[in-house]
């Protein structure tokens, strides 16, 4: 892999990395911002968000959507940052909402790690749906996957018909067929990741995963079976990744010091950063 730069510096939590309409979009967590920066580093808050855990990912008529993980709720933003209703989520769960990806059709998928982080035992975690209705509005949300070992990042393969979870306790990618009506079947271990917890996942377009893993300071491209292709060792927990630039060859990767958890999530560190280096595929599927 080339050499890394690094993109912007002095963030607190970044999460949720998105290309989007030319600029790599993302959530600072504990800065409770949704960010947008173009490849000279130049960045727009795009909204706030009083919530931890958010992310974030667009519907097919490029509404911005934000999952209010504190709140059990699915959220447009609108003009100024408005954050606009879009589908209640507490009727399912109260617990922490996690992640979000939206397919080609605008069905929502979003994840539910099942347990208050930190502060509860481990329990198991599930993948909710919200199918837009008519009017635009999300309608009611169900449970199409349960089970899970702390649900982390989620991506849609291109064709539309593979959703891929990471099992961040369960040290696995994990694989679900997308049916017509958009409920996952077929449940199947995509690759294994022996010692990494992987957290954010991005594709690329020869069927690769990027996963980032706070545990081990790297990013980690796998093959489905588990074969490792490509690692970047890093000098801080790496949160999550996304492929974007212009040909969608760059490999942003966001990261912090998770040593002392408290001081990140509260926001009393700033140790977060966004990395970017040369990527051997470019990105494909969703997000």
């Amino acid at each position: 892999m080339s050499e890394r730069s690094v993109l912007l510096d002095g963030l607190a939590m970044g999460e949720s990395p998105r290309w989007h309409d030319g600029r790599l979009w993302f959530c600072d967590w504990a800065a409770h911002e949704i960010v947008a920066v173009d490849a000279s580093g130049a960045r727009e808050v795009v909204a706030t968000v009083a919530s931890l855990p958010f992310s974030i990912d667009w519907l097919p008529d490029g509404r911005l959507l934000v999952i209010v993980g504190r709140e059990a709720r699915l959220a447009v933003v609108g003009s100024g940052g408005a954050l606009e209703p879009f589908a209640d989520l507490s009727a399912i769960s109260r617990k922490p909402w996690n992640e979000i990806v939206v397919d080609g059709r605008g069905r929502v998928y979003l994840n539910d790690i099942g347990f208050e982080f930190p502060g509860e035992p481990p329990a198991p975690g599930f993948v909710a749906l919200v199918t837009p209705e008519g009017s635009g509005q999300g309608g009611s949300a169900r449970v199409v996957a349960e089970g899970l070992a702390f649900p982390n990042g989620m991506a849609i393969t291109p064709d539309g018909r593979t959703l891929i979870v990471a099992e961040s306790y369960a040290e696995r990618l994990t694989a679900f067929d997308v049916e017509a009506d958009g409920s996952l079947s077929g449940r199947r271990v995509w690759a294994s990741t022996p010692g990494d917890h992987p957290d954010g996942i991005c594709l690329d377009a020869d069927g690769a995963v990027w996963y980032g893993d706070v545990g081990s300071s790297r990013c980690v491209r796998v093959r489905e079976g588990g074969e490792v292709l490509a690692a970047v060792q890093l000098d801080r927990g790496c949160f999550a990744c996304a492929l974007g630039g212009s040909d969608r060859r760059t490999l942003y990767m966001v990261a912090a010091d998770f040593s002392d958890p408290g001081a990140i999530m509260s926001g009393r560190s700033h140790t977060g950063r966004i990395l970017a280096v040369a990527a051997p595929a470019p990105g494909a599927g969703r997000p």
